[in-house]
Protein backbone atom coordinates (compact mmCIF):
# COMPACT_ATOMS: atom_id res chain seq x y z
CA UNK A 1 0.00 0.00 0.00
CA UNK A 2 1.39 3.21 -0.89
CA UNK A 3 0.81 5.96 1.57
CA UNK A 4 0.55 9.73 -0.29
CA UNK A 5 -2.62 10.98 1.65
CA UNK A 6 -3.65 11.32 4.94
CA UNK A 7 -6.56 12.62 6.85
CA UNK A 8 -6.36 13.74 9.74
CA UNK A 9 -9.45 13.95 12.56
CA UNK A 10 -8.76 16.15 15.56
CA UNK A 11 -6.20 18.65 14.89
CA UNK A 12 -5.41 19.53 18.16
CA UNK A 13 -1.99 19.01 20.22
CA UNK A 14 -1.28 15.57 18.92
CA UNK A 15 -3.05 15.45 15.28
CA UNK A 16 -1.96 18.76 14.44
CA UNK A 17 1.96 18.99 15.34
CA UNK A 18 1.77 15.11 13.99
CA UNK A 19 0.31 16.90 10.89
CA UNK A 20 3.55 19.41 10.55
CA UNK A 21 5.87 16.68 11.21
CA UNK A 22 4.40 14.62 7.61
CA UNK A 23 3.34 17.18 5.94
CA UNK A 24 7.66 18.02 6.02
CA UNK A 25 8.20 14.48 5.23
CA UNK A 26 6.57 14.95 2.32
CA UNK A 27 2.80 13.92 2.88
CA UNK A 28 -0.91 15.21 1.44
CA UNK A 29 -2.37 16.07 5.10
CA UNK A 30 -5.92 17.18 5.07
CA UNK A 31 -6.63 18.97 8.50
CA UNK A 32 -10.08 18.57 10.12
CA UNK A 33 -12.12 19.95 12.94
CA UNK A 34 -15.74 20.76 14.02
CA UNK A 35 -14.56 24.23 12.96
CA UNK A 36 -12.04 24.18 10.11
CA UNK A 37 -11.90 28.01 10.08
CA UNK A 38 -9.67 28.03 13.09
CA UNK A 39 -7.42 25.49 11.14
CA UNK A 40 -5.53 28.36 9.14
CA UNK A 41 -2.57 29.08 11.32
CA UNK A 42 -1.94 25.42 11.50
CA UNK A 43 -2.23 24.62 7.71
CA UNK A 44 0.30 27.66 7.38
CA UNK A 45 3.01 26.21 9.75
CA UNK A 46 2.80 22.75 8.47
CA UNK A 47 2.86 24.38 4.53
CA UNK A 48 2.14 23.71 1.28
CA UNK A 49 1.32 20.31 1.96
CA UNK A 50 -1.80 20.93 3.71
CA UNK A 51 -5.36 21.92 3.83
CA UNK A 52 -7.89 22.00 6.03
CA UNK A 53 -11.95 21.30 6.18
CA UNK A 54 -14.94 18.91 7.69
CA UNK A 55 -14.54 15.75 9.15
CA UNK A 56 -16.14 13.55 5.61
CA UNK A 57 -13.94 15.45 3.61
CA UNK A 58 -10.41 14.54 5.35
CA UNK A 59 -12.16 10.31 5.77
CA UNK A 60 -12.82 10.50 2.02
CA UNK A 61 -9.35 12.28 1.31
CA UNK A 62 -7.08 10.29 3.35
CA UNK A 63 -4.94 6.53 2.20
CA UNK A 64 -5.05 6.37 5.86
CA UNK A 65 -7.31 8.40 8.97
CA UNK A 66 -5.20 9.76 11.82
CA UNK A 67 -8.02 9.87 14.91
CA UNK A 68 -6.76 12.27 17.56
CA UNK A 69 -10.17 13.66 19.41
CA UNK A 70 -11.10 13.28 23.10
CA UNK A 71 -12.86 10.11 23.89
CA UNK A 72 -15.93 11.76 24.70
CA UNK A 73 -15.87 12.92 21.31
CA UNK A 74 -14.98 9.83 19.40
CA UNK A 75 -17.93 8.28 20.89
CA UNK A 76 -20.24 11.35 19.49
CA UNK A 77 -18.75 10.99 15.55
CA UNK A 78 -22.00 10.64 13.43
CA UNK A 79 -23.43 7.57 11.86
CA UNK A 80 -22.52 8.70 8.07
CA UNK A 81 -19.11 9.17 9.64
CA UNK A 82 -18.40 6.26 11.33
CA UNK A 83 -19.81 4.37 8.39
CA UNK A 84 -16.72 6.30 6.06
CA UNK A 85 -13.61 5.13 8.16
CA UNK A 86 -14.97 1.42 7.80
CA UNK A 87 -12.51 -0.39 5.82
CA UNK A 88 -10.25 2.40 6.31
CA UNK A 89 -6.99 2.19 8.31
CA UNK A 90 -7.34 4.41 11.53
CA UNK A 91 -4.50 5.40 13.63
CA UNK A 92 -5.95 6.13 16.80
CA UNK A 93 -4.30 8.16 19.19
CA UNK A 94 -7.02 8.95 22.04
CA UNK A 95 -7.16 8.01 25.81
CA UNK A 96 -9.35 7.69 28.17
CA UNK A 97 -9.12 10.54 30.85
CA UNK A 98 -12.36 10.73 33.63
CA UNK A 99 -12.08 14.83 34.28
CA UNK A 100 -12.34 15.19 30.50
CA UNK A 101 -14.79 12.52 28.79
CA UNK A 102 -17.06 11.40 31.37
CA UNK A 103 -18.34 8.05 32.36
CA UNK A 104 -16.87 6.74 28.47
CA UNK A 105 -13.41 6.83 30.00
CA UNK A 106 -14.30 5.02 33.08
CA UNK A 107 -15.69 2.39 31.21
CA UNK A 108 -12.87 2.10 28.40
CA UNK A 109 -10.30 2.41 31.87
CA UNK A 110 -12.31 -0.80 32.93
CA UNK A 111 -11.80 -2.82 29.32
CA UNK A 112 -9.46 -5.75 30.06
CA UNK A 113 -8.17 -5.41 26.75
CA UNK A 114 -7.20 -2.14 26.82
CA UNK A 115 -8.43 1.24 25.15
CA UNK A 116 -7.55 -0.49 21.35
CA UNK A 117 -10.14 -2.83 21.27
CA UNK A 118 -12.63 -0.55 23.15
CA UNK A 119 -12.22 1.70 20.20
CA UNK A 120 -12.45 -1.11 18.02
CA UNK A 121 -15.92 -1.83 19.59
CA UNK A 122 -16.89 2.13 18.83
CA UNK A 123 -16.03 1.98 15.08
CA UNK A 124 -16.98 -1.22 13.90
CA UNK A 125 -15.56 -2.43 10.37
CA UNK A 126 -12.20 0.52 10.79
CA UNK A 127 -8.94 -1.23 10.81
CA UNK A 128 -7.93 0.45 14.41
CA UNK A 129 -4.03 0.91 15.05
CA UNK A 130 -3.27 2.34 18.32
CA UNK A 131 -0.14 4.93 18.55
CA UNK A 132 1.05 8.16 19.28
CA UNK A 133 -1.02 7.86 22.45
CA UNK A 134 2.42 7.87 24.83
CA UNK A 135 3.74 11.06 23.46
CA UNK A 136 3.29 14.80 25.13
CA UNK A 137 2.54 17.11 22.40
CA UNK A 138 5.65 19.48 22.97
CA UNK A 139 7.89 16.18 22.86
CA UNK A 140 6.32 15.46 19.43
CA UNK A 141 7.95 18.88 18.36
CA UNK A 142 11.18 17.94 18.93
CA UNK A 143 10.81 14.33 18.07
CA UNK A 144 13.99 13.19 20.54
CA UNK A 145 14.23 12.95 24.35
CA UNK A 146 16.36 14.44 27.04
CA UNK A 147 19.09 11.67 26.00
CA UNK A 148 19.10 13.28 22.61
CA UNK A 149 17.81 9.43 21.82
CA UNK A 150 14.77 9.09 19.23
CA UNK A 151 11.32 9.14 21.03
CA UNK A 152 10.03 5.48 20.43
CA UNK A 153 6.28 5.25 19.84
CA UNK A 154 4.39 2.12 20.82
CA UNK A 155 2.46 0.41 18.31
CA UNK A 156 -0.40 -2.23 18.25
CA UNK A 157 -2.97 -3.45 15.83
CA UNK A 158 -4.41 -6.43 14.35
CA UNK A 159 -4.45 -5.43 11.22
CA UNK A 160 -0.80 -6.10 9.30
CA UNK A 161 -1.49 -3.89 6.53
CA UNK A 162 -2.46 -1.27 9.33
CA UNK A 163 0.57 -1.80 11.33
CA UNK A 164 3.11 -2.01 8.38
CA UNK A 165 0.94 1.92 7.59
CA UNK A 166 2.25 3.00 11.23
CA UNK A 167 5.59 1.97 11.29
CA UNK A 168 5.98 3.20 7.70
CA UNK A 169 4.75 7.25 9.53
CA UNK A 170 6.42 6.75 12.53
CA UNK A 171 9.63 6.80 11.38
CA UNK A 172 8.58 9.80 8.44
CA UNK A 173 8.01 11.43 11.29
CA UNK A 174 11.52 11.02 12.79
CA UNK A 175 10.77 8.51 15.23
CA UNK A 176 11.28 4.73 16.65
CA UNK A 177 8.19 2.39 15.49
CA UNK A 178 7.65 -0.09 18.55
CA UNK A 179 5.45 -3.17 17.63
CA UNK A 180 3.88 -4.16 20.40
CA UNK A 181 1.87 -7.00 19.13
CA UNK A 182 -1.97 -7.18 18.53
CA UNK A 183 -4.85 -4.78 19.11
CA UNK A 184 -5.19 -6.10 23.22
CA UNK A 185 -1.64 -5.36 23.29
CA UNK A 186 -2.29 -1.96 23.33
CA UNK A 187 -3.21 -2.10 26.97
CA UNK A 188 0.82 -1.83 27.90
CA UNK A 189 1.18 1.37 26.91
CA UNK A 190 -2.50 2.80 27.86
CA UNK A 191 -2.53 5.80 30.21
CA UNK A 192 -0.52 4.57 32.90
CA UNK A 193 1.20 2.20 32.12
CA UNK A 194 5.15 1.95 32.46
CA UNK A 195 6.08 3.80 29.11
CA UNK A 196 3.15 6.25 29.31
CA UNK A 197 4.09 9.98 28.50
CA UNK A 198 8.26 8.92 29.47
CA UNK A 199 9.31 9.83 26.29
CA UNK A 200 11.02 6.80 26.61
CA UNK A 201 13.42 5.59 23.41
CA UNK A 202 12.90 2.27 21.39
CA UNK A 203 15.46 0.54 23.60
CA UNK A 204 14.12 1.68 27.13
CA UNK A 205 10.38 1.05 25.86
CA UNK A 206 11.68 -2.74 24.85
CA UNK A 207 13.07 -2.89 28.33
CA UNK A 208 10.04 -1.69 30.09
CA UNK A 209 7.72 -3.82 28.56
CA UNK A 210 9.84 -6.92 28.12
CA UNK A 211 10.00 -7.22 24.12
CA UNK A 212 12.93 -8.55 22.55
CA UNK A 213 14.14 -6.11 20.01
CA UNK A 214 13.85 -7.61 16.78
CA UNK A 215 10.24 -8.58 17.09
CA UNK A 216 9.31 -5.08 17.96
CA UNK A 217 10.42 -2.16 15.71
CA UNK A 218 10.64 -4.27 12.84
CA UNK A 219 8.31 -6.69 13.53
CA UNK A 220 5.96 -4.88 11.13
Amino acid sequence: MKIEKIGIVGSGRIGGNLGILLAKAGYEIFYSSRHPDTLKDLVKAAGPKARAGNVAEAVSFGDVIVLSVPLMALEELDHKTKAALKGKIVIDTSNPYPERDGEIAEEARREPDGMGTFVARLLPGARIVRAFNTVYFEDLKKTINKDGDKIGIPIAGDDQEGLKAAVELVERAGLDPVVVGGLSKSKLFDVGAPVYATSASAREINQKLNLRPEASSRAA
